[in-house]
């Protein structure tokens, strides 16, 4: 894709799609299934199967998983992603990161002027909250994210959303149960029943789920909306998948 930028003439072509994941795989796996059933969606009765499927380059990197503790480990995630973007950009007209917090490199990766652009959590995520006139929300994900410190990548809703924050004991909780997702998955009740007391804690509306485990956790909530980011993102590029790249 980018030796064809490169020589200037560039035909018509399907738009093709990457996914950057391994923090964790399941989130890659996620957000590909979410990505395919939403451009089945978009299709309707014109689907066809395999051919109307969207193309789909994957990269897992399993080191991206120091993710979870970035402050302590940026260099080396900055040196593992910055090479899994410049792979997968050989192959790829969009792409997304599979980690809402990975997603904190947006400004470095978008001010190497690739041809292949990245779409972003967060920037989905405040197109959804403004298209949908939602003032406040409610924001659950890994430490480095609800910070809302140097590393958050939801930096950017400050200002424009009122955002809840859970309280330290959740947030602390919180963490520890994304680590717990990772190893022994998603499913236990004992997962799900921690997770549903967070929830639950919340007073907003609606609530963002900003980390790429947390949609994995089979819950509900009685008062409030929970927003999977990862589908929202699958939308996204399902869309893009449909339009011709020139």
């Amino acid at each position: 894709m980018i030796e064809r930028i490169q020589t200037g003439h560039r035909p018509s072509l399907p738009t093709t799609i990457g996914i950057i994941t391994g923090s964790g795989p399941e989130a890659g796996i996620d957000l590909w299934d979410k990505l395919l059933q939403a451009s089945r969606k978009i299709q309707g009765n014109h689907f066809r199967g395999d051919l109307d499927a969207p193309n789909v380059t994957i990269l897992s990197e399993p080191l991206l998983g120091l993710s979870m503790d970035l402050a302590e480990n940026h260099d080396a995630v900055w040196r593992c992603l910055s090479k899994a973007v410049l792979e997968i950009a050989r192959r790829v007209d969009y792409y997304a990161i599979a980690c809402n917090t990975l997603n904190y490199y947006q400004p470095q990766l978008d001010a190497w002027n690739l041809p292949t652009k990245l779409i972003s959590f967060a920037d989905v995520a405040l197109e959804y909250l403004h298209e949908n006139d939602i003032p406040r929300i409610a924001l659950l994900g890994a430490k480095p994210v609800t910070d809302l410190g140097p590393w958050s990548h939801y930096r950017k809703l400050v200002g424009q959303v009122e955002i809840e924050l859970p309280d330290p004991e959740h947030a602390a909780q919180l963490h520890q149960l994304i680590h717990d997702v990772k190893t022994f998955g998603a499913h236990s009740p004992e997962i799900q029943a921690r997770f549903q007391e967070i929830v639950d804690a919340l007073k907003s509306d609606t609530v963002l789920l900003a980390c790429t485990e947390l949609p994995l956790i089979p819950i509900k909530s009685e008062r409030s909306t929970l927003v999977d980011v990862t589908q929202l993102v699958a939308d996204k590029l399902a869309q893009l998948s449909q339009t011709a790249h020139s």
